[in-house]
């Protein structure tokens, strides 16, 4: 198996939704990271051996993205593109992808990413409106066509506005997050705390220049728009989001990740492909793992990184206090704590992981050092990509060592990388 190198990443700030990127779409918005991306490692009109990319929200038209975005940049038509998406784990299974055919010697480079909108989403109608729509266009003569136009009703006319929530369980993924909050008594004081902390990183990662040379200015900014400098004060300040009539309700717009916009790339190749055109590896991409939970009527929508990681540590023959970095997605700050919780918990570890004993604690010290999704944001698709970049920075600047990926995703899954360097 050939060894998977990660060369650069590049994505634009994060926003959030309905301000700067209003009605931006998905190609518009992965264009900026995908030209810096080509033009720095100098890929112009070159045919790389795969790109894989995804969204979570797209329209239609946007079928074939990856290809599309392929065709809009500098890289040779002659490069295929292949579309993926694993809800907020897609592009860190788009590296995934990338780095399998490289490891198996199909291809020797290409670029994986994601990008997500929430301020340019499709608006559905009413089943009924859009069947009578496609009887309209599947009619043959005028007179038919008339029949059908006669039969709509104003009231087909009202949209279904987008929801973000489980088609299963009706559930919004908040909602979810609450009651995974309840069930492993995470309280509202811890999750403000790391709400804080990320934020805090953060901002002391920007003040430092680390991501001066992972995010492309685009519309003007050059900083994530989630950012903002806060107190625990004002955090405990806020009214819960989802569970506003309990009194149990711990989950607020501080310590849950607030819908944003964005887009994100990584080059990956092999070896010897980085040797023959003098590429420095920042770090290499050596293991991954998904699991899924049944979140019907078992387990916590978001904990299937719970069992993944687990099935990494065991591929790779690590413990979890091997690594020298966490990146774990902070979708919500309970997310993070549950999952912390159930690898510390015994009881959890030998009746669900099937294990002999816990898994034990990781060093607080080492989890999303530079800032989590919950202060640079979150469009869906581009968290992974984001993610891969910044922990192969961390290790290429330490020198050495080990970095642990763990994203939760809707549909009760979750996908985990292991980066070395």
């Amino acid at each position: 198996m050939k060894k998977v190198c990660i060369i650069a990443g590049k994505r634009i700030p994060f926003m959030r939704s309905s301000t700067n990127y209003m009605g931006l779409p998905l190609r518009e918005l992965i264009k900026p990271a995908m030209d810096e991306l080509i033009s720095e490692l100098k890929l112009e009109g070159q045919a790389l051996g795969e790109v894989a990319m995804g969204a979570v929200n797209k329209h239609a038209y946007d079928f074939a993205l990856t290809r599309e975005i392929v065709m809009d940049s500098k890289l040779s038509p002659m490069t295929p593109a292949t579309d993926i998406q694993k809800a907020c784990g897609t592009s860190l299974e788009t590296a995934i992808f990338i780095g399998n055919k490289i490891a198996m010697g199909q291809i020797d480079c290409g670029i994986a990413g994601g990008v997500d909108t929430n301020s340019d989403v499709p608006i559905e109608f009413k089943k009924k409106f859009s069947d009578r729509l496609l009887k309209l266009a599947a009619a043959k003569t005028f007179g038919d066509k008339l029949k059908i136009m006669a039969s709509f009703s104003p009231k087909e006319l009202i949209p279904k506005l987008p929801a973000i929530k489980e088609g299963r369980t009706g559930k919004s993924m908040g909602e979810s997050c609450e009651d995974m909050a309840k069930t492993w008594n995470i309280s509202r004081e811890a999750q403000d705390q790391l709400a804080f902390e990320s934020q805090a990183k953060a901002a002391k990662a920007y003040k430092e220049g680390f991501y001066d040379d992972q995010v492309v200015t685009f519309k003007g900014k050059k900083v994530d728009g989630i950012l903002r400098e806060t107190s625990l004060d004002k955090l405990a300040k806020l009214k819960p989001a989802f569970d506003k009539t309990s009194g149990k309700g711990t989950l607020t717009a501080a310590n849950s990740t607030a819908l944003t916009d964005g887009a994100s790339c990584v080059f990956l190749c092999s070896e010897e492909y980085a040797k023959e055109h003098g590429l420095e590896p920042l770090a290499y991409l050596t293991f991954s793992q998904s699991a899924a939970v049944n979140y019907v009527n078992d387990e916590g929508l978001l904990m299937a990184p719970a069992y993944a990681v687990p099935k990494l540590l065991k591929q790779a023959g690590l413990t979890l206090q091997d690594f020298d970095f966490y990146e774990i997605h902070e979708a919500f700050a309970a997310q993070v704590l549950c999952t912390l919780a159930a690898w510390e918990s015994e009881e959890f570890c030998k009746d669900k992981l099937g294990l002999d004993k816990a898994l034990g604690k990781i060093d607080r010290e080492k989890l999303n050092v530079k800032g989590g999704s919950l202060a640079l944001g979150h469009p869906f698709a581009a968290t992974g990509g984001r993610i891969i970049t910044s922990l192969a920075k961390l290790l290429n600047e330490k020198g050495s060592g080990r970095g642990l990926i763990s994203i939760c995703t809707a549909g009760g899954m979750g996908v985990t990388a292991i980066i070395e360097k």
